[in-house]
């Protein structure tokens, strides 16, 4: 996006929950207790994180989600107002907490387990998602994931579609999903234990995910994008003959994988409202997610458009 251009508007439907962050020198096993070497808490989620990653490129973000009216639901308010996304339609509950999620960063590879509670966010209504009707049909991308209900998911989902606005489901975390939700999905993005979980198969490599991408093309996905870390993404559109290998964009050293997906998610959304094609959209998603693993936590390591164009311009 240039400076002359408007900003493209976007809507991200998922979780808001607040990571508490713990750094190790090794993850755990059962029954053991490590000390950690720091410790922070600050807002997550992978619906929120995705919010963020694109208000930070430029998009105009609204975030449709459940929060408690409690200390954690008040982070999140706070954590929108600073990044100007809008929260018309965030929905508020007394009866449910706010999410929470556990992370431990193994500080030596930066790789992390996450045990997450998805609490209120997990309780959003399809009458809530209605609401957002206006907001929906007036952007030119609706995303979401799965740490929400799946009957919200697909009414999100069939709403978007039905306002003819391009849906993407990132399908994280990893599990199975019924059949009906594929055709929904204009763009299907999982990671590689995502992907195998939908087909059963192994995917390590950009060749195992290719053959996986034909499975989720099959069932119904417009176009799948499988991320597949450090060896960046597999990209099969259903237009096209054969699958596209776009390599990861190195930033630096890796710091910590944990939002590396929702940066390109996030980043994703974006480039696609912005009419870009998809290898070219997946290059910059891949290059929004390698700044990321840069930098510790997951909100905070959302990058901003200048940093990104910077890095591509410096890779091209």
């Amino acid at each position: 996006m240039t400076p002359a251009q408007k900003p493209v508007k976007i809507t991200v439907m998922g979780s808001f929950v607040v990571d508490l962050a713990f750094r190790t020198p090794a993850l755990p096993g059962w029954g053991h207790t490590i000390t950690g070497t720091e410790f922070k808490l600050g807002p997550g989620g992978k619906g929120s994180n995705q919010a963020v990653a694109a208000a930070r490129l430029g998009a105009e973000v609204t975030f449709i989600t459940k929060l408690g009216r409690d200390a954690f639901g008040k982070l999140a308010r706070e954590t929108y107002a600073a990044e100007g996304i809008n929260t018309a339609f965030t929905a508020e509950t007394t009866e449910y907490p706010t999410g929470a999620a556990s992370v431990v960063v193994d500080q030596e590879r930066g790789e992390n387990a996450i045990v997450v509670f998805p609490g209120a966010c997990f309780h959003i209504t399809p009458a809530e998602i209605e609401r957002a009707r206006p907001a929906i049909a007036a952007s030119a991308v609706f995303l979401a994931q799965l740490e929400t209900n799946l009957e919200a998911v697909e009414y999100g989902l069939k709403l978007a579609r039905e306002l003819d606005v391009t849906t993407i489901l990132n399908p994280a975390p990893a599990t199975s999903l019924p059949e009906k939700i594929y055709p929904l999905c204009d763009y299907l993005t999982p990671n590689e234990s995502e992907a195998a979980a939908l087909t059963g198969r192994k995917v390590t490599n950009p060749e195992d995910a290719a053959a996986a991408a034909e499975v989720l093309l099959e069932r119904g996905a417009g176009n799948v994008v499988i991320t597949l870390g450090g060896q960046g993404a597999m990209v099969r559109s259903g237009r096209s003959s054969g699958a596209q290998h776009v390599p990861a964009v190195d930033a630096g050293p890796v710091v910590e994988t944990t939002g590396a997906g929702d940066a390109f998610n996030g980043a994703l959304a974006v480039a696609l409202a912005e009419r870009r094609d998809l290898i070219d959209a997946t290059r910059f998603a891949c290059a929004v997610a390698g700044i990321s693993v840069t930098r510790p936590g997951t909100t905070p390591a959302m990058p901003r458009r200048n940093e990104v164009e910077t890095l591509l311009n410096r890779n091209l």
